[in-house]
């Protein structure tokens, strides 16, 4: 019996089949009584227990959380939840939650549902940690940006 021999080749760079997902890292760091939690990657149903957890340890650690979104690449809509969820916690306890660097061409979830003209958001974490001490120009989107992190700020 002869045998054929098969070569295959591993091309270096992937196909047009293969999607290369970067993996979610999170970061979090102390700006005197506030936390601001970093996200980079895709939030989406794969990572939401892992950033509803990240959330959760901020926010146990200061009653000021601010979640950096500026290297964020897909946000779904689980994830959307995960953050309605902890405004709304912080904002019941006498707390605040503070959106930044949110960029549309890849947290669309948050206009599309209207939240963005709701929930506190600043362009970057220097213009929130500065609404927080009182020194920012008070910038941030939507009706709620006199009152950081109140859920029920009326829209007009």
């Amino acid at each position: 019996m002869s045998g054929n021999t098969i070569l295959v080749s591993t091309p270096s760079e992937p196909s047009l089949w293969e999607r290369r997902v970067a993996e979610l890292r999170f970061s979090m760091e102390t700006h005197d009584t506030a936390v601001v939690v970093s996200a980079h990657g895709e939030l989406d149903i794969t990572s939401s227990r892992q950033f509803d957890d990240r959330l959760s340890e901020a926010a146990a650690a200061s009653d000021q959380v601010i979640l950096d979104m500026s290297a964020v690449d897909f946000m779904d809509t689980t994830a959307l939840a995960v953050i309605v969820t902890h405004w709304r916690r912080q904002a019941e306890e006498g707390g605040v939650f503070l959106l930044a660097g949110a960029r549309y061409r890849y947290t669309k979830a948050l206009w599309i549902t209207g939240l963005a003209d709701r929930l506190p958001m600043y362009d970057t974490v220097d213009d929130a940690l500065a609404a927080l001490a009182g020194t920012g120009s008070g910038a941030a989107n939507g009706p709620g940006a006199s009152q950081p992190g109140e859920p029920e700020a009326s829209a007009s």
